[in-house]
């Protein structure tokens, strides 16, 4: 047994220095089982965070602005297929939701739809022009895949960040849980948004049908490779009504194991605690914050919309004092 944990130890080093960062020791890493491997990497991306990026956690405000969406990924609550009363928001109520977040401190918005249409590249133009215009607030677009020159247009309107997750980078899973998308236009518009200087979000969902820990692995190699800037990584979590909906939940612990193999390669990238982690397992965006996280994202869209805005089943719902309060215990500092 000391042996095996000489072996780990020396893995993890080799990984974290970028000495040796092959498939096969992510591998190894990310499906230890022993107690004290498990500890040992959540110190080593603890350590790397603080050396990195330093205490900070950072509050960000996501409006949830549309449910529509044209995709039918088989995991997704609001996917088209799905009976749930569908909404938009008003330019009005966006506006007026922007400006609650900023009021509260935090300076960073995340407009966030499903795949919806109807918000053209002239409306999501003059949405942003406002909220920049009303609140001078760091924008966040999270509205799926377009076409490059609508990227274009976005970030000459002022969006500053834009948040499209690859989910996978195996094929198979990838196009088995998004039967109308393929991994090719999603990793161009990746490149895409990277070209035109966007701070580039992406992500995977841990739990997948088919999904091994040799994907997983995968995808972060991959966000290293891009230069990911902000990386959210969530268990999956089933959403009734959907054909996923008889599936098993994702590996929360794998999930840790996965954000702190992250903060290992992509050093200074911002990694969200996720509600989703949080809807799954007590604490679970503390247990992230000690795993190598250091954002949280605070639900801020209107209360009478929330309920059919549900991805996923019985999301939690996170408040600005409880974020808070998780921060302080995990021995961290707020920021805004």
């Amino acid at each position: 047994m000391e042996n095996e944990n000489k072996e780990f130890i020396k893995i993890l080093k080799d990984v974290e220095s970028g000495t040796d960062i092959s498939i096969q020791n992510l591998v190894a890493l990310l499906e230890a089982e022993e107690e004290q491997e498990v500890v040992a990497l959540f110190d080593a991306a603890n350590r790397v965070r603080k050396e990195q990026v330093g205490d900070e956690v950072y509050l960000r405000g996501i409006i949830e602005f549309s449910n529509y969406c044209r995709k039918n990924c088989k995991y997704c609550g609001i996917r088209a297929d799905s009976c749930v009363r569908r909404y938009r928001l008003s330019y009005d109520e966006i506006v007026e939701t922007a400006l609650n977040i900023k009021d509260s401190g935090i300076n960073t918005v995340i407009l966030q739809s499903g795949e919806d249409l109807w918000w053209t590249t002239k409306r999501i133009t003059k949405l942003v022009s406002r909220i920049k215009e009303e609140t001078d607030m760091v924008i966040t677009l999270s509205i799926g895949e377009r076409e490059k020159s609508e990227y274009e247009v976005f970030k000459e309107a002022g969006v500053d960040k834009y948040l499209l997750k690859i989910e996978s980078t195996n094929k198979k899973v990838f196009e088995t849980a998004h039967p109308d998308d393929a991994l090719t236009y999603r990793v161009q518009c990746s490149k895409w948004l990277k070209e035109l200087g966007y701070t580039n979000g992406s992500g995977c969902i841990i739990g997948l049908p088919e999904q091994t820990t040799f994907d997983i692995a995968n995808d972060i190699l991959w966000f290293k490779k891009m230069n990911m800037d902000m990386i959210g990584i969530g268990p999956f979590v089933p959403a009734l009504g959907t054909p996923l909906e008889d599936d098993p939940a994702g590996s929360t612990q794998m999930v840790l194991k996965a954000v702190a193999m992250t903060r290992l390669l992509c050093k200074k990238a911002f990694l969200p605690a996720t509600t989703a982690l949080e809807t799954l397992e007590t604490d679970g965006q503390r247990k992230a914050l000690n795993a190598g996280a250091n954002v949280i994202m605070l639900n801020f869209t209107p209360q009478q919309y929330r309920k059919d805005y549900q991805i996923y089943s019985n999301k939690k719902a996170i408040g600005f004092e409880n974020a808070v309060k998780t921060i302080e215990q995990a021995g961290r500092i707020v920021k805004f």
